[in-house]
């Protein structure tokens, strides 16, 4: 079974991270697809699909990364075409994992198996509040994977959410 996540990853941190395993713990393969791929340098999207790509890739367990194919995906200002977009990019899959309830929805109405992400601290582990954190110089790298934080210091992310 194959299976699909979703999320923009702005930056990719730890509830990411366990939503990955979570994927990864119910499918055979787990196709993971960067949100709003053709966004970066903007306040709600900072980093680009290629970043963001560097971040999970680098935060992965090489032992899965066999069973991880990651995508970008394209805002495509449409919710109804949207889903119909992702299945022109991504393999046939058999299951949804989110946690976003737009989502849920755009894809249980065309009859696809989506399985809820359970989210651990949803106020701490969000990008939002991580990208607060890093731009106010306060502690913000217990919240992320070593490969995110290796990510984010060499692309300077405090300065460029500074200057956004």
């Amino acid at each position: 079974m194959d299976g699909l996540l979703i999320g923009r990853f702005q930056p990719f941190h730890l509830g990411h991270l366990d939503a990955v395993l979570f994927g990864l713990a119910r499918a055979e393969n787990l196709f993971i697809c960067i949100g709003s791929s053709n966004k970066s340098n903007e306040n709600r999207n900072p980093f680009s699909a290629k970043e963001r790509r560097e971040m999970i890739t680098s935060s992965i367990d090489p032992a899965m990364s066999d069973r991880i194919k990651i995508f970008g995906i394209p805002d495509v200002g449409d919710h109804e075409k949207w889903t119909f977009e992702i299945d022109k990019t991504v393999p046939k899959y058999d299951v949804v994992f989110t946690n976003d309830e737009f989502t849920k929805t755009l894809f249980e109405k065309r009859g696809m198996n989506v399985i809820p992400v359970v989210l651990k601290d949803r106020e701490k582990f969000s990008g939002t509040n991580v990208r607060q954190l890093i731009a106010s110089g306060k502690n913000w790298q217990d919240l992320v994977p070593h490969g995110t934080k290796k990510v984010l210091d060499m692309i300077d992310a405090k300065n460029r959410l500074k200057n956004l």
